[in-house]
């Protein structure tokens, strides 16, 4: 029941975190654009951060820091997966419960869940409180103490595509004086996304993909305006909710009605057999995914974590739904 509504709670953090406002073109176009999700760089390349530093947060709030922090405390699992990967792990004093990648967080204070520990963030007495856009509303309180301890909070912006996630990269990396190596992660995620476009071109009949993203009896997939949406889309592939908005809950026959043909489960690290539960469905035995088995798992975080490995996530879905086209040569 602890994993349940551990996921439970995660799930609604990814309704938040990757839920965009419509599809853009540059995720419903397949092929690649070299001018796709175009940020600038020039301010970054080659250039370290100064400090005192004075930015605004998502939430329009002045945040100075006085100097490249030393400690941080990260409130939410995708702001500690950008520091790490920025390289700024040693820094990381705090994480919240559900952090789990990279294996040092295992280590690492946590500091809540849902619920922020503020005494505890407070006893790490840290230089910068990374919070995010998708919960700050719901931790005001302890937020503003934190705050009004002396403790600079910044409210990481709540990513809806992969331009934003690049921004939400560039951010932090301006706080933690890491500017080239975020221009680096950045740029490396665009050119392995261009590349996945292109080759999606190949495919001439896409496939009709459910993605399953809790089991029954509450089963949820994502529609039209999240972010797997448009993940399906740079593959080539097609969402069989997309008829849907946002995240939607669905009872078996709607289900079935669509006759898919791949589905896609999100919650194996925490379901036993969550492939052969769906194979094992009575009553889908029509369906097209069933019939072929073409049923697969990819772990939750890859494809809902607004941070590098989100790329990953694309990298994956295409390969198991396509693996003629971007299975290993």
């Amino acid at each position: 029941m602890k994993h349940l509504s551990n996921y439970i709670f995660m799930l609604l953090m990814a309704i938040g975190l990757l839920v965009g406002c419509g599809d853009n073109e540059e995720s419903s176009q397949p092929k690649a654009d070299k001018n796709e999700e175009s940020t600038s760089t020039e301010e970054t390349q080659d250039q370290a951060t100064a400090y005192p530093l004075t930015v605004e947060d998502s939430a329009g709030n002045e945040v100075v820091l006085e100097e490249d922090p030393a400690k941080i405390v990260t409130l939410i699992p995708s702001n500690t997966e950008v520091v790490f990967a920025l390289g700024a792990g040693e820094q990381v004093v705090g994480v919240s419960d559900h952090d789990n990648y990279p294996e040092q967080v295992k280590e690492i204070d946590k500091v809540g869940g849902m619920q922020i520990n503020t005494e505890k963030v407070l006893s790490l007495k840290p230089d910068l409180v990374l919070a995010h856009g998708s919960s700050a509303h719901n931790s005001q309180a302890a937020l503003d103490q934190i705050t009004s301890a002396g403790i600079p909070v910044y409210i990481v912006k709540n990513a809806s595509d992969f331009k934003s996630v690049y921004e939400t990269i560039h951010s932090i990396g301006k706080l933690v004086d890491e500017q080239n190596e975020a221009e680096s992660i950045v740029s490396g995620m665009k050119d392995k996304l261009a590349t996945i476009k292109e080759k999606a071109t190949e495919i001439k009949d896409p496939k009709s993909v459910f993605v399953e993203v809790s089991p029954m009896p509450e089963i949820y997939t994502t529609g039209t305006g999240t972010f797997m949406n448009q993940m399906l889309k740079a593959i080539n592939a097609k969402n069989a909710a997309a008829d849907l908005e946002g995240w939607v809950k669905m009872n078996e026959e709607a289900v079935i009605s669509l006759q898919p043909d791949v589905v896609i489960t999100t919650y194996g690290y925490y379901t036993e057999n969550s492939v052969a539960q769906v194979l094992n469905r009575e009553g889908w035995e029509q369906v097209p995914a069933i019939e072929n088995k073409q049923v697969f798992d990819v772990h939750s975080d890859i494809v809902s974590r607004s941070g590098p490995r989100l790329i990953e996530g694309v990298e994956q879905l295409a390969e198991t739904i396509y693996p003629e086209t971007f299975g290993d040569e």
